[in-house]
């Protein structure tokens, strides 16, 4: 029998990671992380985020997912009850020297942002030929 699990959104302790310009609140998106010989795939449950606002950096070593969330409220109405709490999503991973940084892509879709990151490949032993003069 499988089991299931409700997990909470996590709120992002952002005061001691940066400085935000726009006020509310900032959650740390869910992710699942794939993985072959050939390349990572990193996919983050980003609901809500527009994708024109979506900001992917690559900052030496650290990748930084951020995603902003406007609230959706049909026109004529006013909120009077959620359950769903909304905000911003901002996660940052360390990359090592086994990804391809040139290669990265990203793509959205249905509230997923899908991150590829291709896998550098090894170097190749090779014979060097000694010259004489």
């Amino acid at each position: 029998m499988a089991t299931t699990r409700n997990i909470q959104k996590r709120e992002t302790d952002t005061m001691q990671t940066t400085e935000r310009t726009r006020s509310g609140k900032v959650f740390t998106p869910l992710v699942d992380i794939y993985e072959n010989n050939d390349e990572m795939v990193v996919m983050a449950d980003m609901p809500g985020v527009d994708e024109k606002t979506i900001d992917i950096t690559l900052e030496q070593h650290v990748l930084t997912i951020e995603g902003q969330v406007k609230p959706y409220i049909p026109e004529g109405f006013n909120l009077s009850y959620w359950e769903y709490e909304i905000g911003d999503y901002r996660r940052s991973f360390t990359l090592t020297d086994t990804i391809d940084r040139d290669k990265i892509e990203a793509s959205y879709k249905n509230g997923v942002l899908m991150l590829k990151l291709p896998k550098v490949e090894p170097a190749k032993p090779r014979k060097i030929t000694v010259k004489t003069s």
